[in-house]
Parts: C-alpha cells; sequence; structure tokens
C-alpha cells in the first residue's frame, strides 16, 4: 500500500535551496547523510489536470496557506523574493516566490475545499 510521496526539487544550488526550506519556512528535516537533508512536507493533495502531450507528465509544486495575504508578509519579511504579484484564479488567490538555486514554487490560498485532510 501507498504510505507516502516523495517530491524531488532539483537545484542548480541544492545548499541554498536546502537552507531556504529548513532556515526560511521552517520545514522540519532529517539528514539522509552527509548533510543530504529530506524534509518533512506539509499535508498534501494531488490534483490531475489536462494537458498538450508535450506536457503530459509534467508535475508543479504549489505550497498552500490559508491567508495569502498574511503569509506573503511574513515571508517577505524574512527576506523571500516574490516573482510574480498575486493573482485571482477563480480557484484560489496565486503568487510564486523565489527557491534560491532552485527557481520558483507557486503558493496559493484555495477557494476551493481541500483534500489534504480528509480522513
Amino acid at each position: 500500500m501507498i504510505t507516502g510521496a516523495h517530491t524531488i526539487i532539483y537545484a542548480t544550488d541544492a545548499e541554498a535551496a536546502r537552507a531556504f526550506f529548513r532556515d526560511v519556512l521552517g520545514f522540519g528535516h532529517v539528514d539522509a547523510g552527509g548533510g543530504w537533508l529530506i524534509f518533512k512536507s506539509p499535508p498534501s493533495e494531488l490534483a490531475v489536470h489536462p494537458a498538450d502531450p508535450q506536457a503530459a507528465g509534467v508535475a508543479e509544486l504549489f505550497l498552500m496557506c490559508d491567508d495569502l495575504a498574511a503569509t506573503v508578509t511574513e515571508l517577505k519579511a524574512k527576506g523571500v523574493e516574490f516573482t510574480t504579484g498575486v493573482t485571482e484564479q477563480g480557484w484560489g488567490l496565486v503568487t510564486t516566490l523565489a527557491v534560491p538555486g532552485a527557481g520558483t514554487l507557486g503558493l496559493y490560498q484555495p477557494h476551493h475545499d481541500t483534500a489534504y485532510d480528509l480522513a
């Protein structure tokens, strides 16, 4: 039976990206050896969206929050760079933030029911 999901973010500067998740976002972690950190993810859910054949199999990671404005303010105070403004997408409020050495991540406040807390 499936017991969890393991997400991978590829980074040109893995140390900077790991420091971001550890020190800025405060994600708990274990050291798998030699400083190779594996982070505890927040509760999650999985969505499947239609795609053109070229995009089939592509995965994206979005972090979720209950109050996007407050979360953006808190993260900006910690030096986080946001790469887009907040937009209304119908299904939620969304923005993107920079992860040092690892591109960008989506951050959103859903307007829909969430599945991550289902029993």
